[in-house]
């Protein structure tokens, strides 16, 4: 769209005791075509200093002065809900991960959509401190839950700039999360909860858990793993399933191969001799061929095989910061074990998936190495 600028200096007037400015604004509508409006708008009250036309005219030029020099567009004048999903969340879909646009999609239409119909060269830093206390106080949120929401409305104003836009700086920018109760404590499974799950749960749940467990890969990628990337001593990462959308993996560095301990090599092998000796597929896959929901594997085999026990289930990826604290506590490096979670970062490794453990957690971890030097197989290991 080609944007065309004339200087305008308004039509500044006195009505009953106050100043008024009649002046020229390009609107752009939801359709994002550009109206040529004429609006009026109280400048003062024509009281102390500004008696005098003069003084009111001074105001006018200073409130002019961003339609003049570019840097209140037309399309400036789209709200805030109605650019982000025209604008914004399409080119999330189409530029980010579909379990990205998911996270987002949830985020604005949960706590945000209702509360953005506001001009986006309006929204100033003072109406995210506002609406951030909004949700602070209304919605039941963690620091993290907050902090994921700035980010989202600091991702939409950053495109708006990018895409011309916007000219003013990023009014997120500044913006400090309100006081809220800390995220609850993320969970690490021992190894010893995981080789007491692995006993009690069946099959192919078990195999599931110890890939789990004993690679460390993200959910999606346990949903994509192929027959033809097992190597018998490592497993190649080259896609991450959500749903029924098929991505690469989260970064680069996750398309690096894991490694695959003896322990594991018994179960996956076992696992494709049930199912017929496959060369290639997925490796955990439903009777119908689809990757297997992980989700409803653990709602319907897991949870239940794990009643009457000691155990509580804490999510797939408590066997991902498993695996870091049980290699930390064998006194892996530091960066091996990043590099076997294939993280980008080495500080996200020590800091969100290196858990604190009893100091009797030597001993279990004491068992690990047993296991992964004597390739037992899974009922030795039990004993």
């Amino acid at each position: 769209m080609k944007r065309t600028r004339r200087h305008q200096q308004g039509y500044v007037f006195k009505k009953g005791s106050a100043w008024y400015l009649r002046y020229y604004d390009r609107v752009a509508n939801t359709s994002g075509d550009v109206e040529h409006k004429q609006k009026c708008r109280k400048l003062v009250d024509a009281v102390g200093r500004f008696r005098t036309k003069q003084a009111a005219r001074e105001l006018a030029e200073e409130f002019l002065k961003p339609f003049n020099d570019g840097r209140w567009t037309a399309e400036s004048t789209i709200t805030v809900d109605v650019f982000v999903e025209k604008f914004y969340l399409p080119y999330v879909a189409e530029q980010k991960r579909v379990s990205t646009y998911k996270g987002y999609l949830h985020l604005w239409s949960r706590h945000l959509k209702s509360r953005t119909s506001i001009a986006l060269r309006d929204f100033r830093t003072i109406e995210g401190e506002n609406l951030m206390r909004d949700i602070a106080r209304t919605e039941n949120l963690n620091r993290t839950s907050l902090a994921h929401i700035k980010s989202f409305l600091s991702g939409a104003f950053r495109y708006a700039r990018r895409q011309g836009v916007l000219s003013s700086e990023n009014p997120m920018r500044d913006v400090v999360i309100p006081k809220a109760r800390a995220a609850n404590e993320t969970c690490a499974y021992s190894l010893e909860d995981i080789l007491q799950m692995i006993v009690v749960v069946p099959e192919p749940a078990a195999t599931v858990i110890a890939a789990a467990a004993f690679t460390g890969a993200r959910r999606g990628e346990i949903r994509g793993m192929l027959w033809e990337n097992y190597e018998g001593r490592q497993m190649r990462i080259t896609q991450s399933v959500f749903g029924r959308h098929v991505d690469e993996p989260k970064t680069a560095k996750s398309k690096a191969p894991v490694p695959v301990i003896a322990p594991l090599a018994k179960f996956l092998d076992r696992h494709r001799e049930r199912c017929g000796n496959p060369e290639t597929g997925l490796i955990f896959r439903t009777v119908t061929g689809t990757s297997m929901d992980l989700a409803q594997l653990a709602r319907f085999v897991i949870r239940p095989a794990l009643k009457g026990t000691r155990l509580k289930w804490q999510g797939w990826h408590a066997f991902r910061r498993g695996l870091a604290t049980n290699l930390y506590r064998l006194g892996v490096p530091d960066k091996t074990i990043q590099a076997i979670l294939r993280h980008a970062n080495l500080s996200t490794t020590m800091n969100a998936y290196v858990k604190s453990v009893p100091a009797d957690a030597t001993a279990a971890m004491k068992a690990l190495e047993e296991l992964c030097n004597h390739g037992v197989d899974r009922d030795a290991a039990v004993m």
